[in-house]
This record gives C-alpha cells, structure tokens and sequence, in this order.
C-alpha cells in the first residue's frame, strides 16, 4: 500500500529539471563534491511499505547523503505488538546514534518529537515533515481511537476509514492489523500528553500547503511552541510530497544538511 497515492495532483509533464545550485537532481551527470557524505536517519509515517521514498532517497545519495530507513515495528516491520509511544521512544534511542541529523515524516515525526522531549540533547538537528504530535480536540479522531481501542468491526461503523485516512494519510484501515489499530489509539491519545515545549532540539519544520491530513495549521501551531524552529512552507506539497515532488523534497532536505 503506497500512503497518500490517492491524494496526488495530477501535473503536466515538465522538461528534465538541470542541476541548480550543485545538486544533483537524477537526471543529469553534474554534481556538487562533497569531501564526507552526510548520515541522515528517517522515521517514514503509518506506511507498510517505503517504496515510494525511493526517488528521494536516490536523489540524495547522489549528492553525498547517506540516508538511513529505519522500519517502524508494526508497520514496515513485522511485530504482533500494541504499541505505545513510550515503546516507540526507546526503539528510536536504541536505533539513533546521539549527534544524528533525523527527519520524522507523520506519524515517524510524532514519535521524534516524543523523544526530543525525553532527551533534547540527543539529535543535533530534527527535521519535521508534515509531522503528527500536534493534539486538537476532534469528535472523529476520538471516535477512531475508541473504535481502534475496542477492535470493533469496520463494516458496521460508518465512516471509519475515511477518518483513519484523515489522520494517518492511509487508506487500508480495514486490512490493519488489529494490533496496530490499537496503537493507532495509542498514538493519538499520547498527543494529549506531549508538551511541545519542552522539545529545545534545533527543529526545521517542512510542510505541504495542500496537506489535508495534517493541515498546515499544525504547522504554524509546532513553530510557535518548539522554542528553537523554522518553518519553512511549500505550496504544491501534499501530505506525501516524497510522492507529490521527490526532487523538490529532496532539494528542501539537502539545505538542512548543508
């Protein structure tokens, strides 16, 4: 299941990009050389598969960036467990080196932001994506989270799917495992409890302006309150922009790791 693909704009077809400013954009030989590769460690969001992270990622290891995919349990990882956020913190401690440069998209930003909030010193700079963390009060995301916590059948509650597509950015809420509608729950009742203030960690926000998932609400909500952040806005972006636009995501991150 590849997240987001439904919600894709449909583009007209564009002459193959040239390189701009020394980055290499995978469809030309010029490169910017680079002495030591950058490490950048990613957490991608309720996805079963990373498929879709491929053009960027290629983009950026052609311009000297080391890209580390960490599969979440549950989801690009086979586990049977209901997860907390407090299991998903320490999995992130245990798989991150102190010092590293980390992007959290969605959910994986929900649970960087968790451990920015236990440990600040740990990352030297995180990078938000259209993150999950931020907790506004909603009828329909209660309703998913008592019918996630409860297992109750899909087919017998109208309306489901489409809220767990409103808040994961997935559609395939019917062949979920139970274990992880669970932690879905888990995961929206954790938003209540992350003082977002307490994250100090030097943050850049990255955000859709056509993000209908997380709005871009949220993302004027996460600049005010992380005490040390930029917000930086792009306007065609969806939820998914390593979808939507693999090369624009992949120029947005490569400025971070300069």
């Amino acid at each position: 299941m590849k997240e987001m693909s439904h919600d894709i704009r449909k583009t007209k077809t564009v002459p193959k990009p040239k390189p701009v400013s020394g980055i290499w954009n995978g469809d030309d030989k010029s490169t910017k050389t680079v002495s030591k590769p950058k490490e950048l460690y990613i957490i991608h969001g309720w996805t079963y598969t990373v498929e879709p992270w491929e053009k960027t990622i290629a983009i950026l290891e052609k311009n000297n960036v080391k890209v580390k995919m960490l599969n979440v349990p549950g989801l690009t990882a086979p586990s049977k467990k209901v997860w907390t956020i407090d299991d998903y913190v320490d999995w992130a401690d245990k798989n991150i080196p102190d010092g590293s440069i980390v992007l959290g998209h969605s959910n994986g930003g929900r649970i960087l932001l968790n451990l920015c909030s236990k440990k600040p010193e740990k990352l030297e700079k995180l990078i938000l994506l259209d993150s999950a963390g931020v907790y506004e009060p909603s009828k329909k995301r209660d309703l998913l989270r008592i019918v996630s916590k409860l297992g109750a059948p899909l087919k017998k509650i109208p309306g489901v799917s489409k809220i767990f597509h409103r808040l994961t950015g997935s559609m395939d809420y019917e062949r979920a495992p139970e274990n992880m509608k669970k932690t879905l729950s888990n995961m929206l009742e954790s938003d209540k409890k992350l003082v977002l203030a307490s994250v100090t960690t030097p943050t850049t926000i990255l955000w859709g302006e056509a993000d209908t998932v997380t709005p871009p609400r949220q993302a004027h909500i996460l600049k005010r309150k992380l005490t040390d952040s930029t917000l930086k806005l792009h306007e065609d972006w969806t939820h998914a922009p390593y979808i939507s636009d693999p090369s624009g995501l992949a120029k947005a991150i490569l400025q971070e790791l300069k």
